[in-house]
């Protein structure tokens, strides 16, 4: 129903019954048969990401993130973690995210395309010992795919952080972490998860906190 009053126009809308408490109960078992797979499946590439990262870091390279929507907010977390502090305050690693300077962004956008949005960047601050952290869901992003290769061409190595079957990372990615789920929520929570793992691995590894 819609009611109009001048040029206010409000809707109205009919609650329906819903379990909140099935759907409470379904979510969290779901997110704990995800995690379950990704303990079982994702162990040994983790292990190479966080060596992989950790030579970038010792070469003075830096951590580069790159993804879309909710994996781009993921990409700027990360890196904000790596820079600032994640559990306690020591030594800032180097990272950043290419999807927060809003001018080049959209520079990129208009005079280039949307698809060349994180290859331009990458050619024009990625350094040899650098890693580019590629995080997608579907694997299917077309600008993520086009950074990759521009990495790839660049002699920059590669982390594919995506789910499903993996899109089209398999073949662009130095290392690759599939997230075993269809679901686009559980994959992010396992991304945002492996993420701060690296972060927390990473502090030990590179002696900036006592363990």
């Amino acid at each position: 129903m819609m009611i109009t009053n001048g040029c206010a126009m409000q809707t109205a809308f009919k609650i329906q019954p819903f379990d909140l408490n099935a759907f409470f109960e379904a979510e969290l078992q779901e997110h704990q048969e995800v995690a379950k797979a990704t303990r079982a499946n994702l162990e040994q590439p983790f292990i190479e990401w966080v060596e992989a990262a950790a030579e970038s870091l010792s070469k003075g390279g830096k951590l580069i993130f790159i993804g879309n929507g909710g994996s781009a907010a993921d990409a700027q977390h990360l890196a904000t973690e790596f820079t600032v502090r994640y559990r306690q305050n020591r030594r800032p690693m180097a990272a950043l995210a290419l999807t927060t300077d809003t001018s080049t962004l959209t520079a990129i956008g208009n005079d280039f395309g949307f698809n060349d949005l994180f290859s331009r960047q990458v050619e024009a601050l990625a350094g040899p010992h650098d890693l580019l952290i590629a995080i997608t869901t579907s694997g299917k992003s077309p600008n993520i795919i086009e950074a990759l290769k521009k990495a790839k061409s660049l002699g920059v190595k590669t982390v594919g952080l995506t789910g499903n079957t993996g899109g089209d990372l398999p073949e662009l990615s130095d290392i690759l972490l599939v997230v075993p789920s269809k679901t686009t929520s559980r994959i992010q929570e396992m991304h945002i998860m492996l993420g701060q793992m690296l972060c927390g691995a990473l502090e030990y590894r590179m002696g900036l906190i006592e363990g």
